[in-house]
C-alpha cells in the first residue's frame, strides 16, 4: 500500500492519502458500528464554473452520469441503478456551486461494486445525445417546480442581484434557455475538462478494511491517468459593491417575503464561525431576537437565517415570511434595526453560549451515520480544506461576544447590502 500511496495528514480519525499514479485524493474514516460504508466521490467542478450559455450544465451532466459508462450499461445488463439497488444500495448524487458529488451507502461486503462504478464513470461515462433530451425535460421540471415557489424565486433574484461578476450570480439549476440548447457536445467537452482524478476526492467512511479498500481503490481508479491539462481555476472576483442593492418580484403567491442579504467572506475565513452563531443568536429558536420582534407578534409565521460558507465570498441572509396584510417594509426596519442593535452594543454572554449550544446539538444530529459524514466532508472539500469538518466545533466554542459586534460591524453594512422583497400578484 505504502508503494501505491502518500500519506498527507491524519485529524480526528481521519486519514488522508493521495495515489501516487494520477493525484486521487483519499479521506477514510471507520466506523464499525454498524455494517455499512459510504463512498463519495466529489469533484471540484460546480455552477461556479459555468459561463454564459451553458449555466446548469454541471447539474444536467450529473443525470447523464447514471445513463451508463463502459462496464455499466443497460446492453451488458449491468446498468448502474441495477447493479446498485440489486445489493441495497442507497445512491444519488448532488451538484452545488463548488463541488458535484456521487455517492453509494452499501452493506459493507459490496463496498467494492460502488468503488468500481465510480472509476468507471469518471472517465468512461457515455454522455449520449439521446439520452440528453429526456433528462433535459427532467432538469427543466426541476426548474419549473423552483419557479413556482416564491422562496426559490426570490432567493435566485437575490443572488443574481448581490453579484453582477462572480458565477455565484447564477443557481446551480441555470437559466431555462441554457437548460434547453446547451448540446451534447458542450456537455462532453466539461466533463472532459473536469472529470479526472487530479480534480477529485474519494471519501470512505465506515465498516472497511483500509488496506484492502486502498488496494481496491488504486485497482480501479488507478487504471485513469491524471489529466495533462492544468484543470481551469475561477479567476473573477466579484467587483467592491459601492451602494445598497434592491429587487422586487410580483407573482402570484400567497404571503409576502423579505430577505436581507450582506456579503460575508470566503468559507475559510477565521470570520465564519461568529458569522454563523451570529445567525443563530438573531433567528435561531423562539428566544432568537428577530423571533420576538417579529413572529411574536404576528408580523411573520417563519423566519432563518442562510449563511452557508464556500469556497469564494457568500451571502448572510435573513428570510421572513410574512402573515397577511403585513408590509415589508416594517419586517424590513426591524430586520436592520437588530443589526444595528448589534453593532453598538453586541451581544449577552447568555446569547452567545445558547448559539455555541445550537451549534453543537445540530453538528451532533448532522454527522450521525456514515453518510451523514461524508455529506459533511464534501462540503469541507468543496470549499477547499476538509480540515474545515474537523476544527468547526473548536472553532465555534472559541468565538467571543466581542467577536460578534465585530462582524457586525464588518460585514452588515448598507452599501454591502441586497434586499429583496417578494410580493404576492393576486
Amino acid at each position: 500500500m505504502s508503494d501505491l500511496y502518500h500519506h498527507i495528514r491524519s485529524s480526528q480519525g481521519i486519514e488522508e492519502y493521495q495515489l501516487k499514479s494520477n493525484d486521487l485524493k483519499v479521506l477514510m474514516l471507520k466506523d464499525q458500528s454498524t455494517p455499512v460504508a459510504t463512498f463519495m466521490v466529489t469533484y471540484h467542478v460546480g455552477s461556479r464554473n459555468e459561463a454564459i450559455g451553458y449555466t446548469g450544465s454541471t447539474h444536467l451532466l450529473e443525470h447523464l452520469m447514471f445513463k451508463g459508462s463502459r462496464n455499466y450499461n443497460k446492453e451488458k445488463g449491468t446498468a448502474i441503478w441495477d447493479e446498485l439497488q440489486s445489493i441495497g444500495a442507497q445512491i444519488n448524487a448532488t451538484t452545488w456551486n463548488d463541488r458535484t458529488n456521487y455517492f453509494e451507502v452499501v452493506p459493507s461486503e459490496h463496498l467494492e461494486k460502488a468503488i468500481s462504478i465510480e472509476a468507471d464513470r469518471m472517465r468512461y461515462s457515455f454522455i449520449k445525445d439521446e439520452d440528453r433530451q429526456p433528462e433535459m425535460t427532467v432538469v427543466r421540471n426541476e426548474y419549473e417546480r423552483g419557479e413556482n415557489s416564491p422562496f426559490d424565486v426570490l432567493d435566485k433574484n437575490v443572488w443574481a442581484t448581490a453579484y453582477q461578476a462572480h458565477p455565484y450570480h447564477h443557481s446551480t439549476i441555470g437559466w431555462r434557455s441554457d437548460i434547453e440548447n446547451v448540446s451534447t457536445e458542450r456537455l462532453k467537452e466539461f466533463y472532459d475538462v473536469y472529470y479526472w482524478p487530479n480534480n477529485a476526492t474519494a471519501t470512505v467512511i465506515g465498516d472497511f478494511d483500509k488496506e484492502k479498500t486502498l488496494n481496491l481503490i488504486a485497482k480501479y481508479f488507478g487504471e485513469h491517468k491524471k489529466s495533462e491539462h492544468k484543470i481551469p481555476t475561477v479567476y473573477t472576483e466579484e467587483p467592491l459593491q459601492e451602494g445598497p442593492r434592491r429587487i422586487v418580484v410580483k407573482r402570484s403567491g400567497q404571503a409576502g417575503i423579505v430577505a436581507v442579504a450582506h456579503k460575508t467572506p470566503e468559507g475559510l475565513h477565521s470570520d465564519t464561525h461568529a458569522i454563523h452563531l451570529l445567525g443563530k443568536i438573531l433567528c435561531d429558536g423562539k428566544s432568537s431576537r428577530l423571533h420576538r420582534k417579529i413572529i411574536d407578534k404576528g408580523l411573520a409565521t417563519s423566519l432563518f437565517m442562510y449563511d452557508f460558507p464556500f469556497k469564494d465570498n457568500g451571502l448572510f441572509i435573513t428570510y421572513a415570511f410574512l402573515t397577511p396584510d403585513t408590509e415589508q417594509q416594517v419586517v424590513e426596519d426591524i430586520i436592520l434595526n437588530e443589526y444595528d442593535s448589534i453593532k453598538t452594543d453586541g451581544v449577552t454572554q447568555k446569547e452567545l453560549d445558547r448559539a455555541i449550544a445550537q451549534t453543537k446539538a445540530t453538528v451532533a444530529f448532522s454527522r450521525d451515520g456514515s453518510y451523514a459524514v461524508a455529506s459533511a466532508l464534501n462540503e469541507a472539500i468543496a470549499i477547499g480544506d476538509w480540515q474545515f469538518y474537523t476544527s468547526y466545533l473548536d472553532k465555534i466554542k472559541s468565538v467571543k461576544t466581542d467577536d460578534i459586534k465585530k462582524i457586525a460591524n464588518t460585514y452588515l453594512f448598507e452599501d454591502a447590502s441586497t434586499t429583496g422583497w417578494f410580493i404576492p400578484k393576486n
